[in-house]
């Protein structure tokens, strides 16, 4: 910094004098926001000097004499050279734009970019404040104050880090106290909103569900951000339908349906798409709507907002009438997509977790059968019941009423399966039954196995039936054929087809469970370790996780597991890295997916056992039912069980008890499982269902 005419000043001190060159200017005051408060200081216009005294008080006197002449020759060509916008010098021609984006005072620091949204207000109180003690000094003490603050506001980097330098070196204890305490808060930087939207996504994704929300109270930009489908969407993914690798905890699925145009979306929003004129989108909003004339006139009536963010759901009809302003359908925007932001529909899950995780539920009773009901199954809205009595009741889950009743089997009926088009059944009367359940005609039976029927379910157009004979049958309804499986020595009870892979698990009172291909109509694997008859199979999903760690034995909170022993899982070592060929060269040389790689088995030896399908061993078994299991269903959350002990109990995959439920009379005999809901059957002829 080079400044022509300096005047000499001295300056007293206790210990030696020295001198100092303090400059002048008669340029207008230059008041910076940027500046502090300032400590009032007496003056004395009579001294044609600056006396400075080094002490700890605020007794220190300051007086500046200058003839204007000799201010303007120091102070306006320093702020003329640095900012030549504001201070232009006599005859200067302004520089062009090209020239001023080059200039060093036109790149702006994180706290004065003019663009920055985030940028910190003046404090008005101390705004206030330091005008207040400004405007108590004279005018030529408010005219040296005024031109420091000129030259430190427009000094470069540099300069300014030798001015700071020489008046941190001349601070007395009580100046620098004054300087860290206001510091402190001036230093607080937003990063979130400095830094891009995708790296803020980025550094949100990191936070757990209670830190997000304590971040969204924060400011207006961190609740934008924290708020953002791009974060809860990854929240929802890690939690949704499975369990989290670094919390365990884990969230009802509720919607079978999956977004996929959102999260193409989202996942593009997340990279920084999308997010200005310079970054377009590539795929359209979830929440652009569809314009009806893209809809065909047919297809209005079906057109439903099935989407699993869609709220209200509900189906649009077309308006066959008059064209009504007032009429909502009038509206173009009515045919849109109606979405809801992914934080809402990890609210709606997180609720329904937590109620299945402290036991908050709602029971209804189903009363009508008059024998003990041995099979059962449940969607949104429909529930049916089969029985000892030959009767299969249809029900209304909402009103907890009856339906219809269907009758045709002459012995109890012991399984049955439906979808949105059929029923099917099968007895101890050794047939198999086909209904229109909606209207409760029967349209077919199938007739071919020797003794009753314990088991069946189908998939697709495969249906597997067990029996009392110890065969399975497979009917194929494409080509019209059927089948046979023989290998077990006793009652087969439980069968379970796995289409994809074209393999059928069943399960017998020989206490073994088979695999078997459908192709070669041979069993793959045997599994042996059940000690009693066994009485249910359920294979998991293929995204199911096998997880070896075990909790603490004692039970749920509310819980009442018969002891801290019996709710105590066993787990051997981890389950092996899967073989080359785990069932056989034949198979693995088909061009189709292998079988699910977990089942459950529930046996009248009063476990559950997990089981790996790649080594055939055993990895878990669940201990806690005292008397036999006889009926188990199973989610990616949790695992629920019905035993002759008349009690139904729900573990977590690692084997922990978390809850037992009461209230039949009779051994549970049957067990259905949702995202929301737990229904069971028994001989008591009830059917119990806990809406969570």
């Amino acid at each position: 910094m080079e400044i022509d005419h300096r005047e000499e000043v001295e300056v007293d001190a206790p210990i030696k004098r020295r001198r100092i060159s303090i400059p002048r200017n008669d340029g207008q005051p230059y008041l910076s926001l940027f500046a502090g408060a300032h400590e009032r200081r007496e003056s004395n216009s009579s001294k044609p000097s600056a006396v400075i005294d080094n002490c700890d008080d605020e007794k220190s006197n300051i007086s500046f004499s200058a003839t204007p002449k000799q201010a303007g020759q120091t102070v306006a060509p320093f702020l003329a050279k640095h900012i030549p916008a504001q201070y232009p010098p006599a005859g200067h021609v302004e520089s062009s734009s090209a020239d001023r984006k080059t200039d060093s005072n036109t790149k702006y620091c994180y706290r004065h970019r003019p663009d920055l949204k985030c940028r910190r207000q003046a404090n008005e109180p101390s705004m206030e404040q330091l005008q207040n003690e400004l405007q108590d000094l004279s005018q030529v003490d408010q005219q040296a104050i005024a031109h420091t603050w000129s030259i430190f506001s427009a000094s470069p980097a540099k300069q300014r880090n030798l001015i700071l330098q020489g008046i941190l070196t001349q601070c007395c204890f009580p100046q620098l106290s004054y300087l860290s305490a206001n510091v402190r808060e001036l230093i607080r930087l937003d990063f979130l909103a400095a830094l891009p939207p995708e790296v803020s996504f980025r550094v949100l994704c990191f936070l757990d569900t209670a830190s997000l929300c304590r971040a969204a109270q924060v400011s207006q930009k961190w609740r934008t951000l924290a708020d953002d489908d791009v974060v809860w969407h990854r929240m929802c993914e890690q939690h949704i339908d499975r369990k989290c690798l670094k919390c365990g905890w884990g969230l009802p699925l509720l919607e079978r349906k999956r977004l996929r145009a959102s999260k193409r979306q989202i996942q593009l929003r997340a990279t920084g798409r999308g997010l200005n004129e310079w970054s377009p989108n590539i795929t359209p909003l979830a929440e652009q709507r569809i314009a009806p004339s893209s809809i065909p006139a047919g297809a209005i009536a079906q057109l439903k907002v099935d989407d699993p963010l869609a709220s209200p759901r509900r189906v649009l009809t077309p308006n066959t009438g008059p064209s009504d302003p007032s009429d909502p359908l009038h509206d173009e925007s009515y045919f849109g997509l109606r979405t809801r932001p992914w934080k809402d529909v990890y609210k709606d899950r997180f609720k329904v977790g937590t109620n299945w995780k402290y036991g908050r539920f709602n029971t209804k009773v189903f009363r009508g059968h008059q024998n003990g009901v041995m099979c059962l199954q449940f969607d949104e809205h429909i529930l049916a019941t089969g029985s000892y009595d030959t009767t299969i009741k249809i029900w209304d889950i909402q009103l907890g009423e009856e339906i219809r009743t269907l009758r045709g089997h002459t012995s109890a009926v012991r399984c049955l399966q439906f979808d949105e088009s059929k029923l099917i059944s099968g007895s101890l009367d050794h047939q198999v039954r086909v209904w229109n359940w909606r209207t409760g005609q029967c349209v077919s039976t199938l007739s071919g196995h020797s003794a009753g029927i314990l088991g069946l379910h189908f998939d697709s157009s495969i249906l597997a039936t067990a029996s009392v004979d110890h065969t399975v049958r497979i009917w194929d309804f494409d080509d019209k054929s059927a089948s046979v499986l023989r290998g077990h020595s006793d009652w087969v009870n439980s069968v379970k087809i796995d289409s994809a892979s074209r393999t059928v698990f069943t399960a017998s009172d020989d206490s073994l469970i088979k695999l078997w291909d459908l192709d070669s109509k041979s069993c793959i694997k045997s599994f042996e370790g059940h000690v009693g008859q066994v009485q249910q199979i359920c294979p998991l999903p293929h995204d199911f996780e096998f997880d070896d760690r075990v909790d603490g034995v004692e039970s749920h909170d509310g819980g009442d597991c018969t002891s801290s022993n019996a709710s105590q899982a066993t787990s051997p070592a981890p389950a092996e890295q899967p073989v080359a060929e785990p069932y056989g060269p034949g198979f693995t040389t088909c061009d189709r997916p292998l079988p699910p790689r977990y089942i459950l088995t529930a046996a009248l030896d009063s476990t559950i056992r997990l089981w790996d399908t790649y080594t055939g061993k055993s990895l878990r078994t669940y201990f806690g039912h005292v008397e036999g299991v006889w009926t188990i269903a199973a989610d990616p959350l949790r695992v629920v069980s019905g035993s002759q002990d008349r009690t139904v109990k729900v573990w977590d995959t690692r084997g922990k008890c978390e809850r037992t439920f009461t209230g039949h009379s009779g051994p549970v005999t049957c067990i259905g499982l949702s995202d929301s809901r737990l229904v069971s059957g028994g001989e008591d002829s009830e059917v119990r269902m806990y809406s969570f």
